[in-house]
């Protein structure tokens, strides 16, 4: 188990890979985020994408079980505060394969609760042609293993 104290500023991890189908595409759109360029390939090829692709929503769930799957696993997290600087960077279209890259950016202890720390990471998502398609800073909280050190 990866508590606080064993992470530190500029770690950098790599976790899983996952290839989006055009039937999730379209039945996660259907129920959360029903744009006709995500539901519908006719107008999707009409839009400014010429193609349907995946909701940036999806996009985000799809890296956020790669992270959960990869390192959040093996560590002692006891959730988050939020995400900062949420990017869309280039569309997921159906079969694009996905991975996720982190960054550990800062990292402190909270002042209110000396039982955890907060970790804040980088993390992005990253397709099969080693491109950029969405990126976050994770304000993580992670469990101190010596909270009176």
């Amino acid at each position: 188990m990866q508590y606080y104290e064993d992470i530190e500023v500029g770690e950098t991890q790599e976790c899983g890979e996952y290839t989006v189908t055009k039937e999730e595409i379209l039945e996660f759109a259907e129920q959360y985020d029903p744009q006709p360029f995500h539901t519908d390939e006719e107008a999707a090829a009409e839009s400014a994408f010429g193609e349907l692709v995946a909701s940036g929503w999806h996009t985000a769930s799809i890296c956020m079980r790669l992270l959960v799957d990869g390192s959040i696993q093996d560590q002692a997290s006891m959730g988050a505060r939020g995400v900062d600087e949420l990017r869309w960077n280039r569309p997921v279209r159906p079969g694009d394969t996905l991975s996720v890259r982190t960054e550990v950016v800062d990292k402190r202890v909270s002042e209110s609760d000396p039982k955890r720390g907060y970790v804040d990471s980088r993390l992005e998502g990253i397709n099969q042609h080693d491109e950029v398609v969405i990126s976050w800073v994770g304000l993580g909280m992670v469990e101190r293993r010596n909270p009176d050190a």
